[in-house]
């Protein structure tokens, strides 16, 4: 009997077939899950991973070529190539292919019509307090906006209320805590609960040394989870673009809004408020997990009104947290608004906007 030289392994067709099929019914189920317009937890936590699903699918699809030529492995890669399709759309904007939608600020742009914003997720157990306070201090930000804040973190931080005197705290020990400091003065501060008692939000009038103000929001929704529903998610940050609308000034939104930023719904907080992302042809700019290289998505994010321009965009290094901090810094320009077009909302916009808050609120209730 002839004998099979040791060393190698054989696999039956069949089994790579079966391997290969299961891998793209999921990859293709992953890539259809996200345009049902349900907020179970569980479908929207498909919004996330685009990227990795899109660089999972080639080489899914090569594995499925080589194990056979049968009509359910043809099928199936037909449906992997429309999958791809369907993944690039999302995320070909949030890469240098796109052309920006935020215009940069001119290199001589008067640095008192700028500010700098830090956003920072510190992760409520982490306790490297002195990795934050040296970021600070290499940073040098006008704002910043620390999310997950409980009474450690504002004891450890109470020493740049003397470079930073404005703002507000509010900690908590349920991962929603936050703290805004400014050096820039600040008017009508609030902290808000616009949709759940224990998730407040930061509103708060800002006025830069050229004399000109805007107003920043600063936010942190629940995530959706599975099992659980992304309304109140949602249904905030429909509240605050509506807000932004009303108000129709500059404005910037900031902060970990535990969603992406090709998802539908921040698209559609987008078109509601009229906010631009400076992320669209320069890059995802991912933020979480800081500790899984392969597994990162733009979780935190700084949106602004077409009164801005963009000066500097960067994501800083690692602090202990999950979450790496973002820092932007954005100008005040007179020919802002004459060279960007923010997006628009329609009335499908606004129908689903209402629909969010009434089910968010509803969920609130329950």
């Amino acid at each position: 009997m002839r004998r099979r030289p040791r060393g190698k392994v054989h696999v039956p067709v069949s089994t790579l077939s079966i391997v290969a099929q299961g891998l793209a019914v999921a990859l293709i189920a992953a890539t259809l899950l996200p345009f049902w317009r349900s907020r179970a937890g569980l479908v929207r936590t498909f919004d996330f991973p685009r990227f990795q699903v899109a660089a999972a699918i080639p080489p899914v699809l090569v594995l499925l070529v080589a194990a056979g030529t049968d009509p359910v492995s043809l099928g199936l890669g037909g449906g992997l190539l429309a999958a791809l399709f369907l993944q690039l759309r999302r995320i070909l904007p949030f890469t240098r292919l796109t052309p920006p939608t935020a215009r940069d600020a001119p290199a001589d742009a008067d640095p008192a019509a700028c500010v700098a914003i830090l956003i920072v997720n510190v992760l409520q157990s982490n306790r490297a307090y002195d990795r934050l306070l040296r970021l600070v201090e290499q940073s040098d930000p006008d704002l910043i906006l620390a999310l997950e804040t409980d009474a450690g973190w504002r004891d450890a931080l109470r020493p740049l209320r003397a470079r930073y005197p404005h703002g507000v705290d509010q900690p908590q020990d349920n991962t929603y805590g936050l703290m805004l400091y400014s050096r820039l003065p600040l008017d009508d501060v609030r902290v808000c609960f616009l949709v759940e008692d224990d998730v407040p939000s930061v509103r708060a009038g800002v006025t830069l040394p050229s004399g000109e103000r805007f107003t920043f929001h600063g936010v942190h929704p629940r995530p959706p989870h599975p099992g659980q529903s992304s309304a109140p998610r949602d249904g905030e940050l429909v509240l605050i673009a509506r807000e932004v609308a009303r108000e129709g000034g500059p404005a910037v939104v900031a902060g970990d809004l535990n969603d992406v930023a090709w998802s539908r719904t921040t698209r559609l907080f987008q078109a509601i408020g009229g906010l631009l992302d400076p992320r669209v042809g320069r890059g995802a700019y991912p933020t979480f997990h800081a500790g899984w290289p392969m597994l990162r998505w733009p979780l935190d994010h700084a949106f602004f009104s077409e009164h801005f321009l963009l000066a500097r965009l960067e994501r800083l290094p690692d602090i202990g947290s999950d979450h790496f901090p973002i820092l932007i810094a954005l100008c005040r320009d007179e020919d802002a608004e004459a060279m960007q077009e923010p997006p628009a909302s329609d009335a499908e916009d606004r129908r689903e906007g209402a629909e969010a808050v009434a089910e968010a609120r509803d969920e609130a209730k329950a």
